[in-house]
């Protein structure tokens, strides 16, 4: 696979709760060429830290920085090509960060790994798989 696009929530699962990114995302991101965590991912994850609605156990720039280099994943800036491909896109799918990485695999023909159900409502080369079940432990 040459190369791969980390959806938000499956940079997070890899970087602190590994159980739960599907088998099939840790084999293909292994066997990618190159790898990368959107500017967006980056800029979603600082928004949901300062509004309380992602805990992080450090500054979000910290986190994605030590996590970014543990998981050998290069950077994917926002460029106006991006952003034109991401207001152009049809309005499948209101998440702005969402369509943002959409626009970035498309135009730089990543594979982008995600849960996400909706992001299929796009002609976007994706890996997706249901999203896993989380056993709970027997007490």
């Amino acid at each position: 696979m040459s190369g791969v696009l980390l959806d938000t929530h499956v940079f997070l699962f890899l970087a602190d709760q590994t159980e739960r990114v599907p088998i099939e995302f840790r084999q293909a991101i292994d066997q990618a060429v190159e790898r990368y965590l959107s500017t967006a991912s980056a800029w979603e994850m600082a928004v949901k830290s300062s509004l309380g609605k992602l805990r992080l156990p450090e500054s979000p720039e910290r986190y994605i920085s030590t996590r970014s280099s543990r998981l050998l994943l290069r950077s994917l800036p926002i460029s106006q090509r991006h952003a034109t491909r991401a207001g152009g896109l049809p309005a499948l799918h209101r998440d702005p960060f969402d369509r943002m990485l959409i626009a970035q695999a498309l135009e730089e023909d990543l594979v982008l790994l995600t849960l996400d159900p909706r992001v299929l409502q796009y002609d976007v080369r994706t890996l997706h798989v249901d999203k896993p079940r989380v056993r709970k432990r027997r007490r």
